[in-house]
C-alpha cells in the first residue's frame, strides 16, 4: 500500500510539473486581458512555481517508495519532513531557498489565476 501510494505521488509530481512545462494552463485563462508583459510575468511564475510543485510532489513519493522498498515504515515521510530532509543535503540551505522561492512563485501564480481565469 505505502508503495502504491508512492508510485502515486511520483506520478501526480511528475504529471503536475509536465503540465506546468507545457503552460496547459494557457487553456484556463484569458490571456488577451493581460499585457505582454504581465503574460510574461504569469508564464515565468505558472512554470517555476508548478515545476517546483511537482518535484516536491514527488520527492515525498520517492520517500514513500524508499520505505516500501526497504520495508521501513519510518523512512516514509510527509511534505513536512520531505522539506526537512532537504536540509540535510549537501545543497542544504541552497535547496530549501531554491524550493521556498519555487513555491512562492506557485502562489503568485495563483493570484495571477485568479484574477484570470477563463470560467
Amino acid at each position: 500500500m505505502v508503495g502504491a501510494a508512492g508510485v502515486l505521488a511520483v506520478g501526480a509530481g511528475l504529471w503536475i510539473a509536465v503540465r506546468a512545462a507545457l503552460r496547459e494552463y494557457h487553456d484556463r485563462m484569458r490571456l488577451t486581458g493581460m499585457s505582454p508583459r504581465t503574460r510574461l510575468v504569469v508564464d515565468c511564475t505558472g512554470v517555476a512555481g508548478g515545476v517546483s510543485r511537482g518535484a516536491v510532489f514527488a520527492a515525498a513519493g520517492g520517500f514513500a517508495l524508499w520505505a516500501a522498498v526497504g520495508f521501513d515504515p519510518g523512512r516514509a515521510k510527509g511534505m513536512d519532513d520531505t522539506l526537512r530532509s532537504f536540509a540535510h543535503t549537501p545543497a542544504g540551505p541552497w535547496l530549501l531557498m531554491a524550493v521556498a522561492a519555487g513555491l512562492a512563485l506557485f502562489g503568485l501564480f495563483s493570484f495571477a489565476m485568479a484574477r484570470w481565469r477563463r470560467f
